[in-house]
C-alpha cells in the first residue's frame, strides 16, 4: 500500500456477479466465497442483497497506479476463489440474462430490513456497480465540491455504460442498470446544498423521523459519505475491463482536486440545477457516448465525444499533477472502440447467442488477472 503525498485518496469498490461456467447463469455462492476468502481477501471482501453477488474493495491508495495494483489483485483472487468451485466472475452493470427471482438474498438484517421495506424493488434490484472514493480536505469543503461535481456525472455515466441487456432482451438503452435502481427512493442527482449543516441537518430530519435508520441509505449518484471524509461517486456501471474502472477512478479524482484548487483561488465552477443535469444523465443511459448531451452554458446539443474532450482538456493540468496521464489516456480507447455496453451488443449482433455476450463479459473482467494455468482454464 503506497502512502499519500496528498488528500485526495483513492477508494475503489466493484461489484461482481458469480457465474456459472456451463449455464452462464448467476450462482447464489456467496456464502462459499467468504468462508474461503477471508485467508486472502479479509475485509475487503463483502456480501451483497444478493447471493450472486460479491462486492471488493481496496485500501486507501495514494494514486492510480497503487489502485490498478490492487484491483488486480483482488480480481485475482477472487476469480482463484470461485474456481475452486467450478465458477468463475463477470462484471457488468446488469446479468445479461439471469432473473432476479431465481436469486437467493442474502441472510442479513440489514438485508432484510431493506427488503421488509421496500419490498419487490429490493427483490428486484440485481444490478452491479462501481463506486469511487475520493479523500477531501473537509467535509464543509466536500458538500461544494460535490455541488459542482454533480455537472460531471452524466459524462461519467457516458464513458462507463455497461448494462444494455434485462432479463434476456436487448433493452434499447446502453446502461439499464440505473432504471432499476432509482426506483429506490433517494437516488439519482442530489440537490445541492448550501452548507453542510443544511446536509447534516437533512439527514438527521430522516433519521428522526423514520424515514432511514441510518445515512447509508442516502444511495444518490454522488454523496459526502456518512462516515468516511470521501467524495463517493456512484453512478457508473460496474467495469469489465480493470483498465477502463481505473481510468473512471483517475478522473473522479482529478475531477476533486480540480474543483478543489478552483475553490482555493475563490473560482467556483457554475452549478447547474439536478433538472437540467437530469436531461443529460438520461441521454448517457439512452446513448453513451453515441448521443448529444445538452451545453447549457451554449444552449445547445453537442456530441458526448465533444464534451468529454473538454472535460479532459479542464482537468489535463490535475492529472498531469496527480501523475494519472497514463490511466486516463485510455479514454481515448473507450472513445474510440467504445464503452462496454457497446462490446457486449458488437457480441450480441454478431452471435445472436446471449451466453456468448456472458462469455465475453467473463473474458474481459480476467483480462491482466494474475492467474495460475489451473485457474484459468
Amino acid at each position: 500500500m503506497s502512502h499519500p503525498a496528498h488528500i485526495y485518496t483513492l477508494g475503489i469498490e466493484e461489484e461482481f456477479q458469480i457465474v456459472d461456467p456451463e449455464t452462464r447463469e448467476l450462482r447464489s455462492h456467496i456464502q462459499e466465497i467468504l468462508a474461503g476468502g477471508k485467508m486472502f481477501l479479509k475485509e475487503h471482501v463483502k456480501p451483497e442483497m444478493h447471493q450472486s453477488v460479491v462486492e471488493l474493495g481496496t485500501e486507501i491508495c495514494g494514486d492510480v497506479r497503487c489502485a490498478r495494483q490492487q484491483v488486480i489483485q483482488m480480481r485475482s483472487k477472487l476469480a482463484m476463489l470461485a474456481a475452486r468451485d467450478g465458477l468463475r466472475i463477470a462484471s457488468a452493470g446488469t446479468h445479461p440474462f439471469s432473473h432476479w427471482m431465481d436469486q437467493l438474498i442474502t441472510a442479513d438484517e440489514r438485508y432484510a430490513t431493506i427488503v421488509q421495506d421496500m419490498q419487490q424493488i429490493a427483490r428486484a434490484n440485481l444490478i452491479f456497480g462501481l463506486h469511487v472514493h475520493v479523500g477531501i480536505p473537509d467535509r464543509e469543503e466536500g458538500i461544494d465540491i460535490m455541488n459542482q461535481a454533480r455537472y460531471f456525472l452524466p459524462h461519467l455515466y457516458a464513458l462507463s455504460v455497461n448494462s444494455p441487456f434485462w432479463l434476456g432482451q436487448n433493452t434499447g438503452l446502453k446502461a439499464y442498470r440505473q432504471m432499476i435502481f432509482e426506483r429506490f427512493p433517494r437516488t439519482g442527482i442530489p440537490d445541492a446544498f448550501e452548507s453542510l449543516s443544511e446536509y447534516e441537518d437533512y439527514l438527521k430530519l430522516l433519521v428522526t423521523t423514520g424515514c432511514i435508520d441510518n445515512a447509508k441509505k442516502i444511495w444518490w449518484d454522488i454523496r459526502l459519505h456518512p462516515l468516511f471524509d470521501t467524495i463517493e461517486f456512484r453512478i457508473c456501471d460496474a467495469q469489465s475491463r480493470v483498465d477502463d474502472t481505473i481510468a473512471l477512478a483517475a478522473i473522479m479524482q482529478a475531477i476533486v482536486v480540480k474543483l478543489h484548487k478552483l475553490r482555493s483561488e475563490n473560482v467556483t465552477f457554475r452549478m447547474y440545477p439536478r433538472r437540467l443535469i437530469e436531461e443529460n444523465r438520461w441521454r448517457a443511459s439512452r446513448y453513451g457516448l453515441d448521443g448529444k448531451m445538452i451545453d447549457f452554458g451554449r444552449k445547445c446539443e453537442t456530441d458526448e465525444r465533444e464534451l468529454l474532450h473538454e472535460m479532459l482538456e479542464f482537468i489535463a493540468p490535475e492529472i498531469d499533477e496527480l501523475g494519472s496521464g497514463r490511466e486516463v489516456a485510455h479514454i481515448e480507447r473507450i472513445m474510440r472502440e467504445g464503452t462496454g455496453a457497446d462490446r457486449q451488443l458488437a457480441v450480441w449482433e454478431r452471435t445472436g447467442d446471449i451466453k456468448a455476450v456472458v462469455d465475453h463479459l467473463v473474458e474481459e473482467t480476467y483480462e491482466d488477472l494474475i492467474l495460475t494455468r489451473a485457474h484459468a482454464a
